[in-house]
């Protein structure tokens, strides 16, 4: 878990140095590097149900046969 939270801790920076650079806002690139985590984070459970039920579907195609 302190693994876990210490790259957190460094995406964060890594995310907001860059923003900071695209942007010259530390505000948009703190709302930036906070927000695009969050929607990884989304993305990756929608990813991984949706890798599951296929994962399901081939092994039901298998066992039918």
């Amino acid at each position: 878990m302190v693994k876990t939270g210490s790259y957190y801790l460094l995406h964060i920076g890594v995310a907001s140095m860059v923003a900071y650079t695209v942007t010259g806002s530390w505000i948009q690139a703190l709302t930036l590097s906070l927000l695009e985590p969050t929607v990884q984070m989304v993305f990756f459970y929608l990813h991984e149900k949706l890798w599951e039920r296929r994962t399901q579907r081939r092994q039901q195609t298998v066992s039918a046969a």
